[in-house]
């Protein structure tokens, strides 16, 4: 890859003189073009162009244009550009990688820049070409194949279909996302309950995309267009939620299906790369936690997921079973994984029926709720209720010595810059507290509208 600076705010051509004198060393073998392109940029967004019918100049020559005006082309100032022919099919593939100030998230609009430049030689007489567009976060856990395959394969549809040029590129918001330099996401604060102490306080959460160009996971999911990897998507939105969460505090939770973990992580050197990415941000592997979503999966493949959980174990991460409750299908994933599933997410299925709705009921989620204490206790894991709705709920659960909770009625989503801002506030709220709050209907009503327990308590001088 070769960096262009200049001073000059105007963005002038570059003087051929700037560049080496043999314009045949600008081209690169298929290995240097992908080290120098993909693996020296990781956690930056790169762009693979794709040339190709190029007619009026030689391929040298068209080298030598491009790169006199390419800063001019993007209006970016500081960029590495890198070039490799593919002499088959007569490709010629340039990569740019824009340094743009990572406290911003301004992306130049390669796909309209080359647009314009692209009308403006036809039209000066100066030469004619074909160009497709790619663009990819060059992320930390994939293979540099995994990454250049993506852009070629992107770049060559774009190529040959103009719809796939505005589909997947600059003017899909799903992609700005993913590729760009923001990262963000919600948090649901997890509340424990001291029995000792009677007092509850925040230690972690499970991590949501929001917060800023999304308000949820389905919403980015349906921005993306359906010839799109979405196995490498589902990578590429999980190292955006890690990044995201730079030295938080707590224990922090990722929904992730059985499936996905047997297809991303069946090569155990991501394994490793995920272990290098979590360290990389201020967090630790103990405080890391996968909760397996209920999505059926493949158990007679190649890969085991008892194999690949053992390879985050062996790290330090840990499992949860998500949604565990008596309709639940991810019973054989419990006993599979044994003591690696360290927390239960008691689906509310199995503890909101009452005695006067229904007996029966009522009796079977006691029955189950024992039952998961048990496999709890022989692990030595906790149990989380989730969507806990009223008090009088929080209060069944306590007595049967649940003691952890992600619940609306306790906390709604947050920023994850604000849990890090408050996480050491979060402690110690007494119990006469919160349930003062939670029975007293002003005070619910204000509960439910700033979904912040501890906020409702300070304003109202309660602590």
């Amino acid at each position: 890859m070769q960096k262009n600076h200049s001073e000059d705010e105007n963005y002038p051509p570059i003087g051929v003189e700037s560049f080496s004198k043999n314009p045949m060393l600008d081209l690169q073998d298929l290995e240097s073009f992908k080290k120098t392109f993909i693996d020296s940029n990781r956690g930056k967004p790169i762009y693979l162009i794709r040339f190709e019918h190029v007619a009026g100049k030689s391929l040298i020559d068209f080298i030598n244009l491009l790169k006199k005006e390419i800063r001019a082309i993007i209006e970016c100032k500081d960029l590495e550009i890198g070039f490799y022919f593919i002499e088959n099919k007569q490709s010629l593939l340039m990569g740019v990688v824009p340094h743009n100030n990572p406290l911003t998230e301004s992306m130049p609009n390669v796909d309209n820049s080359f647009g314009k430049f692209h009308q403006d030689c036809i039209r000066k007489g100066i030469c004619s070409f074909d160009f497709g567009i790619a663009r990819t976060q060059s992320n930390y856990i994939s293979t540099v194949n995994e990454i250049y395959n993506d852009l070629y394969s992107t770049s060559e549809k774009n190529l040959n279909d103009n719809l796939v040029r505005w589909s997947w590129t600059y003017f899909n918001r799903a992609n700005t996302y993913i590729s760009g330099v923001t990262h963000e996401a919600m948090i649901q604060p997890t509340v424990l309950y001291d029995h000792k102490k009677r007092t509850f306080s925040v230690k972690g959460g499970e991590v949501f995309v929001g917060g800023g160009a999304y308000r949820g996971y389905k919403d980015l999911i349906d921005d993306i267009p359906g010839d799109q990897d979405i196995k490498r998507i589902e990578l590429l939105i999980l190292e955006k939620l890690i990044i995201a969460c730079d030295r938080a505090p707590g224990l922090l939770k990722f929904n992730i299906s059985p499936q996905s973990l047997i297809d991303t992580f069946s090569n155990f050197e991501k394994v490793s790369r995920f272990n290098l990415l979590i360290r990389s941000r201020g967090l630790q592997p103990q405080n890391v936690r996968f909760e397996l979503i209920e999505k059926s999966y493949e158990e007679e493949s190649d890969t085991q997921l008892k194999d690949v959980c053992q390879c985050f174990w062996d790290y330090g991460f840990s499992f949860a079973a998500d949604d565990f409750g008596v309709k639940s299908s991810s019973h054989q994933v419990v006993l599979d994984l044994g003591i690696m599933i360290q927390e239960f997410k008691l689906d509310p299925i199995s503890f909101k029926f009452k005695v006067k709705e229904d007996k029966v009921k009522f009796l079977d989620n006691l029955a189950f709720i024992d039952y998961c204490k048990k496999l709890a206790d022989n692990r030595e894991a906790v149990i989380t209720a989730e969507a806990v709705e009223d008090i009088e709920t929080l209060r069944f659960l306590l007595a049967h010595q649940i003691w952890q909770f992600q619940a609306f009625i306790l906390f709604s989503k947050i920023s994850i810059n604000q849990y890090k801002d408050e996480f050491e506030g979060l402690k110690d709220l007494s119990e006469d507290v919160v349930f003062e709050i939670l029975s007293d209907p002003k005070l619910m009503k204000e509960q439910k509208k700033i979904g912040h327990i501890f906020k409702v308590a300070q304003k109202n001088g309660l602590i």
